[in-house]
């Protein structure tokens, strides 16, 4: 058996599956995932699938195009409509459960049509934060194959950088709802604000970021390698999100956290 968290190991671990489906969000995780199902399965038994809605970024979706060409992968974009759910809108810390079965209602009929499994890019340090999407995922008969071959956030990085994909360094990703504190409804304008505010702040070359979202005030989470860029272009960064809609720009001196607005959510 090879050694966990390897290439290797991952590869076996798809290798026990026929077909597959994979979400493919665009971060390392999921892109990692996809292409070792398309070299082990090969093209016509894998397939990536896009979630396209609003909480998506329209970067991210146009990179998971990009992606999906430049690996050869069977790929669609499916909308999803987490938006109708009162649960998902309302906001509260299971959230993500409600736009995990959202997800899960349209992979589910793909994977039955291709008589695949479907397939998800978490990894083991996922399974420490607060994540009920997970248990949505599971309930309805996802695997996790990063997870049972063994694979750290690391791991998933340096597995990424030796098949040379384009998303080994990229930051760490969620979808645009994580940067509204829980209670503060989810809905399209306030997540078109987000992703403008962020999309302007890449634009001035920051990687590492999030925009949480306070109503008129915009609380930027850097890290430590833009923090001094951003001060050292403050007009700028002023500029690109007051252009987002706010009122007010803050940053957060403690820098980027990644499920920051999980902090104290009961497990």
């Amino acid at each position: 058996m090879s050694a966990r968290g390897s290439i290797d190991a991952l590869r076996e671990t798809v290798g026990s599956a026929e077909r597959m489906v994979v979400a493919l969000s665009g971060g390392v995780d999921s892109t990692l995932l996809a292409r070792v199902a398309r070299d082990v399965l090969g093209r016509e038994n894998s397939l990536a699938v896009t979630a396209v809605s609003p909480s998506l970024a329209p970067s991210e979706l146009s990179g998971c195009r990009q992606f999906a060409q430049a690996c050869d992968l069977r790929w669609i974009g499916v909308d999803t409509d987490e938006g109708s759910r009162e649960a998902y809108v309302a906001n509260g810390p299971d959230r993500c459960y409600h736009c995990k079965s959202e997800l899960m209602d349209h992979l589910l009929p793909l994977a039955e049509a291709e008589a695949a499994v479907v397939a998800l890019g978490v990894n083991l340090d996922d399974l420490s934060d607060h994540r009920p999407g997970q248990r949505a995922a599971t309930e309805r008969g996802a695997v996790f194959p990063l997870v049972e071959a063994g694979f750290s956030k690391a791991a998933v990085r340096q597995a990424a950088r030796e098949l040379g994909l384009p998303t080994w360094d990229k930051p760490a990703g969620a979808c645009l709802a994580s940067r509204v504190p829980y209670g503060t409804p989810v809905t399209f304008a306030t997540l078109s604000r987000v992703a403008q505010a962020e999309e302007g702040l890449r634009a001035l070359g920051l990687r590492e970021l999030r925009v949480r979202h306070y109503g008129d005030v915009a609380r930027i989470e850097l890290g430590p390698d833009d923090m001094e860029k951003a001060f050292a272009e403050r007009d700028s960064v002023v500029a690109a999100v007051k252009g987002a809609g706010y009122t007010y720009v803050t940053i957060d001196l403690e820098g980027f956290r990644s499920g920051n607005l999980n902090q104290g959510v009961v497990r």
